[in-house]
């Protein structure tokens, strides 16, 4: 099959799928971005799109190392396709510890149709797009390549089973191929190469152990300090999935009769599942409140569920335990390495491929404790809310094990500014 006709059969795609994303209630915010219809972005001479808020926070580190070509600074476009995402970018844009002259627009990613990615690439008109992780949009692949963009797909993973996928549409490697694939591991190096060619795949440094590595103590005025009871141990549940809330559910339930003082704080993945789990607590007869309700400290034995953008992190340098979501269930687990560099060992369950990358090292060393359901997962929480190792103790040994492995981010501005030169 053509180049041409394939795209012409995955534009059709997106017009017949529009109207139904359209009534989705996580796609229709920022609609008028993803399908242009507040016009297309700003003209940016890079372009980097992060797919949700753990690509997020690898953007961020990007931006933070990212050499400005001229004196005239730099103008980056990034985009994201979730509200968890848009707010990291955000929160990212107003860092102070970015470079001066760096001028950073941060929009939501339009819908990949062809005929709406070639609007979106022409008015952008970036020299370099920088596509993090599994981030593979062959309306936006095609239009970077008309438009002669070079494509960089960072800190890029890719499993076995993405693979068939791909190698099951004739042409696909064709419409997908980018300039260059820097992988984060040298099984997804091998798993690039095969689909797209050795000569166009390197390997890097995760960019996930660069910030392992510099993460610092916790500031001692943590904006959430005051929501907390001073007698009450706090334990995070963090980034829940909507597939395993049961599961979950059972968890809160066995913690808190294990430890009925407990602070549980329950940070589902996403934000539009918040009405559904407060529905769900209630029904379940469990104590639970809205963060963005609290006027005060939380009462001992409460569930705070968490209603506010970008204070993850902040409630993981309070936690005493923490048990961190998408690996009750075969999703492939989400960042165990954030409570890490606040202090806290982080309670998995046995689904972790997406970190398979990290090896058992931390497992095996103690510094990460893998459960194999719901009900193991309570007897550890509730192991380390009695016996919790030092914060300090952690965090040296999470910087140890992260020693030697960081510089990701610096390579990909690297190549960012080799390109940028080359125009």
């Amino acid at each position: 099959m053509s180049r041409s006709l394939l795209e012409s059969c995955y534009d059709l795609a997106w017009k017949l799928a529009v109207p139904l994303l359209s009534r989705n209630a996580r796609l229709r915010e920022g609609l008028e971005e993803r399908t242009l219809r507040s016009g297309p972005p700003p003209r940016a001479r890079v372009w980097i799109q992060a797919a949700s808020g753990g690509e997020a926070y690898l953007a961020w580190d990007v931006l933070r190392c990212l050499t400005l070509p001229g004196e005239s600074g730099l103008d980056v476009l990034c985009t994201t396709n979730t509200r968890q995402g848009l707010g990291i970018l955000k929160q990212a844009a107003a860092d102070p510890e970015l470079p001066e002259g760096l001028r950073i627009q941060a929009r939501y990613f339009p819908f990949d149709a062809p005929s709406i990615m070639e609007r979106a690439v022409a008015a952008v008109s970036p020299g370099v797009a920088v596509l993090l992780e599994s981030e593979m949009w062959p309306g936006f692949l095609a239009a970077c390549r008309r438009h002669g963009t070079r494509v960089l797909l960072a800190n890029g993973r890719m499993t076995e089973k993405s693979l068939s996928r791909y190698r099951a549409v004739p042409g696909a490697a064709r419409l997908l191929r980018p300039d260059l694939v820097l992988a984060m591991s040298p099984e997804d190096r091998e798993r690039f190469a095969a689909l797209f060619g050795p000569e166009r795949v390197r390997l890097m440094p995760n960019i996930k152990f660069g910030r392992l590595a510099r993460a610092s103590a916790p500031a001692g005025d943590n904006p959430l300090r005051d929501l907390l009871p001073g007698d009450a141990p706090f334990v995070v549940l963090g980034s829940v999935r909507r597939q395993e809330e049961e599961d979950v559910l059972e968890l809160a339930r066995g913690l808190l009769e294990a430890s009925p003082r407990v602070v549980l704080g329950l940070f589902p993945r996403h934000m539009d599942r918040v009405a559904v789990w407060e529905r769900r607590l209630r029904r379940a007869g469990l104590p639970c409140v809205r963060r963005s309700a609290l006027r005060g400290p939380a009462a001992p034995g409460a569930i705070l569920l968490w209603d506010a953008f970008g204070e993850l992190g902040h409630a993981y340098a309070l936690a005493r335990a923490a048990f961190v979501g998408g690996s009750l269930k075969p999703l492939g687990g989400q960042n165990f390495l954030e409570p890490l560099s606040a202090g806290v060992v982080p309670v998995i369950g046995p689904h972790w491929s997406n970190f398979s990358w990290v090896g058992r090292d931390l497992l095996d060393q103690g510094l990460v404790r893998e459960a194999a359901d719901a009900r193991g997962a309570v007897r550890i929480l509730a192991d380390l809310l009695e016996h919790a190792p030092a914060r300090e103790t952690v965090r040296r040994a999470a910087m140890e094990h992260a020693a030697g492995k960081s510089g990701g981010a610096r390579e990909v501005c690297g190549r960012i500014a080799q390109w940028l030169q080359n125009e």
